[in-house]
């Protein structure tokens, strides 16, 4: 990854605010192990202020797409409340191995860490947080669909988790699913933030990612 590399995947800039297009195989911060992350080239997309933006929230390592960061340090405040409140629209497309039985729906299943050791590894279990994805299926082709997901809430692996737990775990999931080659199918396709007031909320969109337009064009 370069500096030059992610400032070519800039969706969005103003004066609060920057979207990036993620690529997936890295994760956004520096973990308790190292290795190479996302904000180590932050410094790059400063674009004139004396800071470096900062993350809004976070996406897997393996996921890609739509990445928020806020510019300064009240910029930050104001996309955390958003975020904390559910007032953003997170909108991701899946692909997933088996066919759900409907065409839409809910799934409202509580989440909780499998194990604090086990780092960020999540089950579906009654005692845990709240968690809710609406989902949609935009397409189906043979073993696999195509779905639209819509988190209600925000945990950890949650669109995974919820998919897994309907026995259509995505694609690609090397913990929830039976992982593969072609990597996550899993994409953070688009972002709604209503930031300014008496404006219209900023709507971004990512781009289908190279490592997902193979398994997209089975669904035309």
């Amino acid at each position: 990854m370069m500096e030059e590399e992610l400032l070519a995947r800039l969706l969005y800039r103003d004066g609060m605010m920057l979207v990036v297009d993620k690529p997936a195989g890295i994760a956004v911060h520096r973990g308790p192990k190292g290795g190479e992350n996302l904000e180590d080239y932050f410094h790059a997309l400063r674009f004139g202020l004396p800071r470096n933006p900062a993350l809004v929230h976070r996406l897997d390592r393996d996921t890609s797409g739509c990445l928020v960061l806020g510019r300064h340090h009240k910029a930050l405040e104001k996309l955390g409340l958003l975020f904390k409140q559910g007032k953003i629209a997170k909108t991701y497309w899946a692909i997933v191995e088996g066919n759900p039985a409907q065409d839409e729906g809910l799934i409202d299943l509580p989440l909780k860490r499998v194990d604090p050791g086990r780092g960020w590894w999540m089950k579906a279990d009654p005692s845990g947080v709240p968690a809710q994805t609406s989902w949609r299926v935009l397409g189906r082709s043979g073993a696999h669909a195509f779905l639209q997901l819509a988190p209600l809430t925000g945990r950890t692996h949650q669109l995974r988790v919820h998919c897994a737990a309907q026995g259509w775990p995505i694609l690609g999931d090397a913990i929830y699913g039976h992982g593969g080659a072609m990597g996550l199918q899993l994409h953070a396709r688009a972002i709604k933030i209503p930031l300014y007031k008496n404006k219209d909320a900023v709507k971004v969109e990512a781009p289908p990612p190279l490592h997902m337009r193979e398994a997209l064009a089975a669904f035309g």
